[in-house]
């Protein structure tokens, strides 16, 4: 296990979680990475760990390069675990370590983990640390995604640490944004969609202090680094922070019983289809809601379709909602559809969320008994067709 240098003294030190497919209910079906760096320079810098089974990994590349137990300095960006997991290990072997954190993280790690004999500093956003050749600068940037989230800014280098923003769960052979972009591009998609989009408002404000700082290298705790595609990540976050969309992307999502549900969600796909939108059809019986989030990140327009069980949505629907409601996105245009037998009580229950979200529903509820007759599919398409 080797370091790999990613600048003259600077080395990736992380791990590669090929494995990993689930993080707390969000599918990762191309694994993740738990990316730590090390700065050799008077005083050893290591900013951030990784998720604790892979400790030893972290040590042995940080041995290929420095004697770990020559670490002067460590930098706490963020607490969560996957970032964190290994720093009591790496605090026992550097017993004269330094760790920078925000005051959030200090209360954080003590609350984590037994830090009895820690050197803590306390910085905050201005605050700087001189390790020789380099200054590190920190820049807070609280809930994105926690209260004790941080970056770090080596401006002689211009990189940017910058923690879980501009991440993706994502593993390849390479460290940085060289190939597959395409790939790249939507696993920070799906990784802003699941993680950060609640906290638009605090990624603008991050946004702003990077745009007061020269970069060449976006080096974030997950995925690869950013060096080709500044820019354009960037302006990703932008329109994504700002509950920004595509005006041609429309997602069908839905489950259905016994297809007729499903007939409707195909009828409201191919109108939209017709009318010139790129739409997305999500049936989530098939596709995990972390899935569907992504679709919905740059969709103008998005359709839910569940039938009517036991006077409520389907369970599928149901905790695709809850886990909508927690990401709380805005900005988009709704319509909601479905099938009933007795009781039409799931289709308002979808609209009530949707209105409690702030979401443009310009269509009333597009509900049919039953088996859905060559009319009443012809109700659904004029219905999504008023919606473009």
């Amino acid at each position: 296990m080797k370091a790999v240098e990613i600048k003259k003294g600077i080395y990736w030190v992380g791990a590669k979680d090929w494995n990993l497919r689930e993080f707390h209910g969000y599918t990762t079906s191309r694994g993740s990475t738990y990316n730590a760096y090390l700065i050799v320079d008077d005083k050893i810098t290591l900013i951030d760990g990784v998720k604790e089974p892979f400790t030893e990994e972290l040590i042995a590349r940080i041995a290929s390069v420095v004697d770990p137990e020559k670490i002067d300095v460590v930098v706490c960006n963020h607490v969560e675990m996957d970032h964190s997991g290994a720093l009591p290990a790496v605090m026992a072997k550097a017993k004269n370590a330094i760790m920078y954190c925000p005051a959030a993280a200090e209360r954080e790690l003590k609350m984590h983990y037994d830090t009895t004999g820690w050197n803590m500093r306390v910085v905050k956003t201005g605050d700087t640390l001189n390790t020789g050749k380099h200054t590190l600068s920190f820049v807070q940037m609280p809930m994105v995604h926690w209260p004790d989230s941080m970056m770090t800014y080596v401006a002689d280098e211009k990189i940017l640490f910058s923690n879980d923003a501009f991440g993706q769960h994502y593993a390849c052979d390479g460290l940085f944004d060289d190939a597959d972009p395409d790939i790249i591009f939507d696993e920070a998609k799906k990784y802003y969609g699941n993680i950060v989009w609640p906290y638009g408002a605090q990624v603008q404000k991050v946004l702003e202090e990077a745009a007061k700082l020269d970069i060449a290298m976006i080096a974030p705790s997950h995925g690869v680094i950013w060096q080709n595609h500044i820019p354009q990540i960037v302006e990703k976050y932008r329109l994504w922070s700002s509950y920004g969309h595509a005006a041609d992307k429309a997602v069908v999502i839905y489950d259905s019983m016994w297809g007729s549900t499903e007939q409707m969600a195909r009828e409201v796909a191919s109108a939209w289809s017709e009318k010139g939108l790129k739409v997305t059809l999500c049936c989530l019986k098939h596709n995990n809601v972390s899935d569907a989030i992504n679709a919905i990140v740059e969709a103008k327009y998005v359709a839910l379709g569940s039938p009517t069980l036991n006077s409520g949505i389907l369970p599928t629907m149901g905790a695709f909602l809850t886990y909508l409601k927690g990401l709380a996105p805005k900005n988009k245009v709704g319509f909601c559809f479905g099938s009933y037998g007795w009781k039409k009580d799931a289709q308002s229950e979808m609209q009530d969320i949707l209105t409690k979200l702030g979401w443009s529903l310009p269509e009333p509820i597009m509900t049919l008994n039953w088996r859905p007759t060559k009319e009443g599919l012809s109700l659904v398409r004029q219905a999504a067709e008023k919606i473009v």
